[in-house]
Order: structure tokens, then sequence, then C-alpha cells
């Protein structure tokens, strides 16, 4: 399905070159928008000899190391409402009244309360009760959703509901969608009979369009309503799957063609205190029944007066799993080591005290692989995939650092190795790209033997251009790196998600391609954000309730992700291109193609002698030119002009097994040559 993807896409983009939804014109492709730039003092490929002209030369005689399928991939994380209120299609916030303050999302009338007796699920055990009196006008609730709930005219949302009467008597519920004006021209009545739990649905189409709707429950008659779980979802989910996930985001995932998918985090993971720590057994069986958590990022949005930030497990590791499985990606999940979040805490759980957290480790693979036979094989297939996930990685910690964490982390090395020798272990170097940690880490990581070391850098954007050989001369014989966390700070602009950024991380990325045998995998991050309740940038993709934007950003790694290839080839520039062009280039087994990767930060064209040796008697017969650039460095994709910054493509004309490339200002270029 994955090579089918690719060719699909590319067939695509050789009849009509059509991304993100829009036509370009003969003439659009040709006279393509250019950036400017400044210089750099380091290029990312060898550069040898003082011509004038520069040159790029190709050995195909001999392909290099094979380019791991996991190499470009997606990193997950609760931040910015990425989870509740992003990916997760749930539209209502608080929906099992768990909060601390069990009415936080929720605006109630008439006589409202909270109770715990006789609850309809254990773990969820708060519910709300409703009387309507007599005396009243009525009684019930709005429920704001995630900074408003965003529907779509002529579209269906399914709400649903577990109730029950107080009074054992017939009771109607009034189930309304309410504009931002207070307008309510939707109101449908449900019938209520009965006095034990039972659950209601309905199918809702919204008469308006509107990014900051309400939805409003009121008690018609007189008696006493309990309700709990209120849910609404839109209809159409990705996969049209129930308690699904947000079509166009997930959309937006699979479009990357990602090869690994890093979940639940990020700092998530690790919890402000050891008891907010995300636990993954939370998070899998009857989504109603799943506990809510405190998230890690809860107390970031300071003008809130109260947290309103916290984990209902609706997305758990089961849809994690299922997504990855749809993305055609490796799940990496990664597990708490036994250290809340060291910049929070100092919480340690102590080395004979620390089973319990192997076991998760442990479970966590019979969940993902067991058979139907094994205890957590059976819950998985309960929950309806008996087949296995195939789990083939798993991280132990996320930006840990300290003798705590090699000590914690050397004991699920070993309990894993024991029972899964199969199955790939991720340790990490830090939070850091350098320093002390950096340095103590990676010899401890060796010490160990885990297969992959996690490398998080959050830099400036000179730095991703200085560091295009950062791994130029690693150790070939250690462990494998997962650039696990990384992202361009352009300072200048509060960290905009713009050109220049996008551009400092595709020249970046031609030194993990071509070190692709030593980089194994590589995860922008973070990946989501609501544009109206976010606590970090720069961000993949944003979106408001309604609609997603794709960044600059989010293109180069897709360019990279489409383009990935299956060895390296080795690739020599010549010439005056220190600082100015960057490059890797790849064989492509699967289509038969060379596929180069240029980038030039300069403020003018650079013309490039372009050439393979080691055909012998084969030619090479034209491709694709696939290209991204922009007129103004500090560009970006918004909301109002989503295309502002988006990949065209023109055919690309051979001359023999030579050709004469122009290398647009400040661009970043991807030749398919077959």
């Amino acid at each position: 399905m994955k090579n089918m993807r690719k060719i699909k896409v590319l067939l695509i983009l050789l009849i009509l070159p059509v991304l993100n939804g829009r036509a370009f014109t003969e003439k659009e492709l040709v006279a393509d928008g250019q950036e400017k730039n400044r210089t750099q003092e380091r290029s990312g490929v060898p550069s040898t000899g003082d011509v004038d002209v520069a040159s790029l030369e190709i050995d195909a005689s001999r392909l290099g190391a094979p380019i791991q399928s996991t190499m470009y991939g997606v990193f997950f994380e609760d931040i910015n409402f990425g989870a509740d209120g992003g990916l997760y299609a749930e539209l209502i916030k608080n929906r099992s009244f768990e909060f601390p303050q069990p009415l936080v999302g929720w605006v109630s009338f008439g006589q409202v309360e909270v109770k715990t007796d006789r609850p309809c699920f254990d773990r969820n055990p708060h519910y709300v009760s409703i009387t309507n009196d007599g005396r009243l006008l009525r009684a019930g609730l709005d429920n704001e959703g995630f900074r408003g709930i965003g529907l779509k005219e002529g579209r269906e949302y399914c709400f649903s509901a577990y109730v029950r009467s107080r009074d054992d008597k017939p009771m109607t519920l009034s189930v309304e969608l309410v504009n931002r004006g207070g307008e309510n021209p939707l109101k449908k009545d449900i019938k209520i009979r009965g006095n034990e739990w039972q659950k209601i649905t309905a199918r809702l189409t919204s008469p308006f369009t509107d990014t900051h709707s309400r939805l409003r429950i009121v008690l018609k008659n007189r008696g006493t309503v309990d309700m709990d779980h209120i849910s609404l979802f839109p209809a159409d989910t990705w996969k049209g799957r129930e308690n699904g996930l947000r079509k166009d985001l997930a959309q937006a995932l699979y479009d990357l063609n990602p090869g690994v998918f890093r979940f639940p985090g990020g700092c998530i993971v690790e919890g402000n205190s050891l008891a907010t720590r995300y636990q993954w057994k939370n998070t899998v069986g009857p989504v109603e029944n799943r506990p809510s958590n405190e998230n890690r990022w809860n107390y970031t949005f300071k003008h809130k007066a109260f947290p309103d930030y916290f984990q209902s497990y609706g997305l758990g590791f089961f849809e994690y799993f299922l997504l990855s499985e749809d993305l055609g990606a490796e799940p990496l999940p990664i597990l708490s080591c036994g250290l809340s979040c060291q910049y929070e805490s100092n919480e340690v759980v102590l080395l004979d005290s620390l089973q319990p957290y192997i076991d998760d480790a442990l479970d966590l693979i019979e969940f993902a692989n067991g058979p139907v036979t094994s205890v957590w094989g059976k819950i998985r297939a309960d929950m309806g995939h008996p087949e296995p996930f195939h789990l083939k990685f798993i991280g132990i910690g996320n930006e840990q650092w300290g003798s705590v964490y090699p000590e914690r982390l050397e004991m699920f090395v070993k309990a894993i190795r024991a029972r899964y020798p199969d199955v790939k272990i991720v340790g990490s170097s830090g939070p850091s790209a350098d320093g002390e940690h950096f340095d103590y880490l990676w010899p401890e990581m060796k010490r160990i033997g885990v297969d992959l070391v996690d490398e998080h850098y959050y830099m400036e954007p000179e730095w991703f251009f200085a560091n295009a050989h950062r791994y130029d001369n690693y150790d070939r014989k250690g462990p494998k790196v997962f650039a696990g966390e990384y992202a361009s700070h352009d300072h200048t602009t509060k960290k905009d998600n713009n050109f220049l950024t996008a551009l400092s991380e595709a020249a970046f990325m031609t030194g993990l391609e071509r070190n692709a045998d030593v980089v194994h995998m590589a995860t922008y991050a973070p990946l989501f954000a609501h544009v109206d309740a976010w606590q970090w940038n720069p961000d993949l993709i944003w979106y408001d309730n309604l609609q997603m934007v794709r960044t600059p950003n989010y293109y180069v790694q897709q360019l990279y992700g489409m383009n990935a290839g299956t060895h390296i080839l080795p690739v020599t520039l010549k010439g005056k291109t220190e600082g100015v062009l960057y490059a890797s280039a790849v064989w492509d087994d699967k289509t038969k193609e060379i596929i180069l990767k240029v980038v030039n930060r300069s403020e003018t064209s650079q013309s490039l002698s372009f050439a393979v040796d080691g055909l012998k008697k084969r030619v090479l017969s034209g491709g694709t030119h696939i290209y991204l650039a922009s007129d103004d460095l500090k560009a970006k994709n918004v909301l109002g002009e989503p295309e502002r910054i988006v990949p065209h493509v023109r055919p690309l004309n051979m001359d023999g097994n030579h050709l004469q490339l122009e290398i647009a200002p400040q661009s970043f270029n991807v030749y398919r040559i077959r």
C-alpha cells in the first residue's frame, strides 16, 4: 500500500501539477516565486576544487547504505490541543464531568448538580443530575467545546449520552445546536424511559457553519434526568470509525507518507509528577470507562482562570496503533522510565520499586503483538483487532538526564531483551543537541546497548544550515540515531513557521539523508497546534475548529517522505558552493529512479552542472522537478492564505547523462530522474 501511494502521487504529479487542492498553470510552473536569504559558512556535502562553475557528480556504479523505511516520520504529542480538540474528533470538552472542577467546559442553567451515587462507569463516577421542578423556565447545559465547536452546514453529527430517569417516568430532552449569535435553529427531542442507565443516540444535521458553536441540552418536562459521557462527533471521521479521528488532520498525516509514528509524546510521557505520567493501560478498553488524566501542558494556559487541558484518553494506545497501521508507519510508543519531567519535578521511582513500570513495557509489547490467548492480546482482540500490530520498536524515557536515567533504562533493556529480543529499544541523549548531558548519555547508551539514541534540537535556522554535516563523522558501529524532535526556531519572528525555517530544515535534512547508515529515523516536532489554544510554536500543522493549514515546514517533510528512496548514492559537489548549495542523492529501487535533492540558500540563482557516472550502457531519460520557493523569507501559510507557499512541479528534460541545472535563489528542489 505504501509503494502504491508513492506511485499514485508521482503519476498525479507527472500528469497534472496539483498540490493541496490547487492546479498550477504552466506559466506558474516556469516562473515560480524565488526566495532571498543570507549566505552560510558551510556546505552540506563534501566540496572540492575552486572553479567558477559548480558541478555535482553522482556515482551510480555502486549503491550506498540502505535507507530505512522509518527514515522520515511523524511525532505526536498532546500539546496545543493536539489530541482532544485536535486529531481526536470528539467535539465535547469534559464529556464525563471528570475535571477537578467537574463543570469546566459547561454552563449550567436551572437546577443542575454533579453526583457520584450509583454511577454509570466505575472509573468515571461523576455525572450530572438535571431537575426541572416546574417553577423555572427550563434546566440544562451548554458545552463550549474546545474554544468553540466547529460545525459545517449540511454535515451530520453523531450525538450520544448515557441517561436515566430518576423518577422512572417518560422524560424529554431537547438537543440543540447553537451558533455564536445565540441562535439555535436545530432542536431535536429525545425520549427517555426507565431508571437504569441507557445509551441514547441521535443524528444532527447542522443548519449553519460556525467555528464557535455550542451544544445545548434542555430538560423539557418536570422531573429529573441523570446524564453522563455526553458526546458529539462528526459523522465523517477518518476511515469512518466510531470514536474516530478528525478527517482532514489524519489525511494530512497520511499525505506525509511517514515511515514511523512516535506517540504519545514528549513531555506528557513523564508528566508533571509520577501520578500524572501517561499510563497506557488507562487508555485501552471501553472508551466511556477510560479515566481522564491531567495534561503535562495544563498550566501553560496562563489566561485561563482554571486549567482546562486534560486527557480524556479517548485517543489511546489502541487508536494510536490503528493510526500507525492506517498510515503504513511503524508504531513507536514511548513509555515512562520511572522519572517525572525533570524540568518540573525531582520525583524518582526507587530501583527496587521499578518493576511495575517494567511490567508496563512488557505488557504493552504483549498488547501489540501477543496472541489472542494472552492476557493483553485478548484485550486487543476484544477491542476489534485480533491480528497483532507487529510492534518492532519501543522507547523508554523522553528527555531524561543524569545517572538516574541510565540506571533505570538498563533494567528495562535487560527485561525486554530477555523476553522480546527482536524488539528494538530507543534510549535518549537528553534535551539538547550537545553539552554536558549529551556528552554523558551517549557513552551510556552505547554501554547499555540500546538500538537507537533519540536526539533533540530546537535551534536557530543558522544552526540547521551549519549542521548539515553533523552526522558525517558519527560512529558507524554504535547505536543508530533517531532525530526524534527537531525544528528550526526563527526568534526574530517569534518562532513563526516561515520559509526561512523550512529552507534551513531542508538543508539540514540533506545531511540526514547522506548519513542514512547512521540516521534511521527523523521526526519534526511538535506536530499540531490549534490557533486558539497553543502553548508552543513552531508546529507542523495549524488549524481551527474547521480548517487546517500545512506550513512550509510540512511541505519539506512531505517532499522528503515522498522521495525517500531505498539506497544512498555517493554525491560530490565541486566549486564555490560552501554555505550556498546543499545536496543529497538516493536511488529508488522500486521506481528505478535517481532522486536528487538540492537546496540553494543564496540570494542569487546558481548554475549547477549535473552528471551521473557509472551508468554503463544505461541512459537518463528525463523526469520531474518539484520545487518549493518564495519571494519572502518570512512568508508563511495562514488560515486566510493557506497556499502561499506550496510545492510546484514541472517536467525535467535530459541531454544524455548530463544536465545543466539553474537552481533558483533560496529554494528547495527535488529532481526525480528516470
